[in-house]
């Protein structure tokens, strides 16, 4: 218990790819102290340290707690210190007083201390954060097999007769085999032969990420089998937009305060768009994006495939409504049916021993 008489102070952290910067203020905003330390193990130790020589300590602000201060941020949590994440320093705020790491370090605390700074971190240790890094790695792996093939087929419009000639109708599963098994010179010299070799390596190039592909796609699968059936049995749920839609609401559902802030935060929630005597709502351009696109390929599913939803956009277009207009209701819809099973996934209940 902290004593009456002690002075409560507040930390921040301004986190960047080689250093940190530290600094303390106590709960009249003056400032205490400030330090620099390595991202390294080591460096994480001196600034436990250094943040523990402070008895007072209530939390710490840290900034991009979700890519430069990851690793910091975990240090700082286990070592059972609260921690909020902060927002950069506003433009205003940088023209006033200039710019360096001290004064943000600073600004971080005082976002904390003046409660500009109150949303928990994402976790990044949990299920959250296998599903992303296996994801990102998949699509990029899928983003450059889109540039191999456009690759192959953009040779092969320029290449010599007889190569067109061969590959010519071929699809493209075909077309790769084909080409991954020709045996073109090792030691291509003309325009022909070099064309010929490039396509092989393009082509078995196209099989070695196809096979990554499917193997982080695999593992995605059985991660979302395991830890949310719930979600991957709702109809119109796959693997991709179960995983997205885990990512945005991120490994602390505490986050996410209510249904309505999902919403919010997938950019689904109504946005008035009335005047004079017409009364409506549009659809919400902002929020995550990705969040976004994944309730709608769901909705998409299910306006083709469910006849409940085919004939809940009958009756709503009979109303007068727009498709625009019904597909955003059907994305608020499908928020509240998957909200609870995604706080669930994430922080599932923990079972109460009957004596």
């Amino acid at each position: 218990m902290m004593n009456d008489k002690q002075v409560k102070v507040y930390g921040g952290i301004d986190t960047h790819a080689d250093t940190h910067h530290l600094a303390v203020i106590d709960q009249a905003g003056r400032r205490l102290a400030d330090a620099q330390i390595p991202t390294t193990a080591t460096g994480y130790q001196a600034a436990l340290r250094f943040l523990g020589s402070w008895p007072g300590l209530v939390s710490v602000g840290i900034e991009c707690t979700g890519s430069y201060g990851a690793a910091v941020t975990r240090a700082v949590r286990e070592a059972g210190i609260t921690v909020f994440e902060v927002n950069r320093p506003n433009r205003f705020d940088r023209r006033l007083h200039g710019k360096s790491d001290p004064f943000d370090a600073y600004s971080a605390a005082e976002a904390v201390l003046g409660g500009r700074a109150s949303a928990a971190p994402k976790g990044g240790d949990g299920l959250v954060e296998s599903l992303r890094v296996l994801r990102t790695s998949r699509s990029s792996a899928l983003q450059a097999r889109t540039a191999t093939i456009n690759q192959i087929k953009g040779m092969l419009i320029t290449a010599p007769e007889d190569l067109r000639t061969r590959y010519k109708g071929l699809s493209t599963p075909k077309l790769i085999a084909a080409l991954a098994a020709s045996r073109p010179t090792p030691t291509p010299v003309t325009a022909a032969e070099a064309t010929a070799y490039s396509l092989r390596l393009l082509a078995r190039r196209w099989q070695a990420l196809t096979g990554q592909i499917e193997d982080l796609a695999g593992h995605l699968q059985r991660l979302l089998d395991d830890h949310a059936p719930d979600l991957m049995r709702v109809f119109g749920c796959g693997r991709d937009t179960v995983a997205q839609l885990l990512i945005t609401a991120g490994d602390n559902p505490d986050r996410l305060r209510s249904e309505a802030a999902f919403a919010a935060l997938a950019g689904v929630c109504p946005i008035p768009a009335s005047s004079g005597k017409t009364k409506r709502h549009r659809l919400n351009r902002a929020g995550d994006r990705q969040a976004n696109s994944a309730l709608y390929h769901i909705v998409m599913v299910r306006l083709r495939y469910n006849q409940e939803t085919r004939d809940y956009v009958a009756r709503r277009t009979a109303e007068g409504k727009t498709k625009m207009e019904i597909i955003r209701c059907l994305k608020r819809y499908l928020v509240r049916q998957l909200y609870p099973l995604i706080v669930e996934t994430l922080h599932p209940r923990k079972e109460v021993a009957v004596a």
